[in-house]
């Protein structure tokens, strides 16, 4: 048998064996993605479960009176599949500060809870609120159906092109001391922004 001929002898097996394995490779990444991207998964860190998760569970995210919930990945991860690898990659981040126990008390996570707050809320200003508009379409808002202001509210930030998330912060999770503007136009509450301890 000539070399060439053992070659094409190999060639089918092996493609059949590479075959297999991309199969397995995308089998088992596939899995793991699913897997990390449930709320158990989540809190399974004493630094979620102790903090931000206890909070989450006073909110209409969490119980409400239709029986829709919003869990973690719902907000915090995109549903595409593009993003979402990306957002898993940057979660490698979270889970190193997690080893190193960066955020491991409630002091210290409250240290960094503005900091840790700005980034997701940054990062949700670049996507356009993308995680909330998932389940909030506004081409269905009945603005009848809302407050009075409510509705004005969302057809003028609508207008004026913002997004969810400029208004909406601190509807999961306690809001942390930062300066917060809604409303002071029309001589509302403002709150100042205060120190946080580090």
């Amino acid at each position: 048998m000539t070399v060439k001929n053992k070659l094409k002898a190999l060639g089918l097996p092996l493609v059949g064996l590479i075959f297999v394995a991309g199969i397995v490779f995308w089998g088992g990444f596939n899995t793991v993605m699913e897997w990390t991207n449930r709320e158990a998964f989540c809190i399974s860190c004493h630094e979620m479960e102790e903090n931000v998760f206890q909070e989450y569970r006073n909110t209409i995210h969490y119980s409400n009176r239709t029986g829709v919930r919003a869990t973690c990945p719902d907000c915090h991860v995109p549903k595409e599949w593009g993003p979402k690898v990306w957002r898993k990659i940057q979660a490698s981040n979270e889970v190193f500060h997690h080893l190193l126990g960066s955020i491991d008390t409630p002091e210290k996570f409250n240290a960094k809870r503005v900091e840790l707050a700005q980034h997701e809320w940054d990062r949700m200003k670049k996507t356009d609120s993308r995680e909330c508009r998932n389940c909030h379409n506004f081409d269905y808002m009945d603005y009848g159906e809302q407050g009075r202001r409510s509705s004005a509210q969302h057809q003028r930030g609508f207008q004026e092109g913002q997004t969810c998330i400029d208004c909406h912060k601190g509807v999961a999770h306690t809001l942390p001391p930062i300066e917060q503007d809604i409303g002071a136009e029309k001589g509302g509450a403002r709150l100042e922004p205060t120190t946080v301890a580090k």
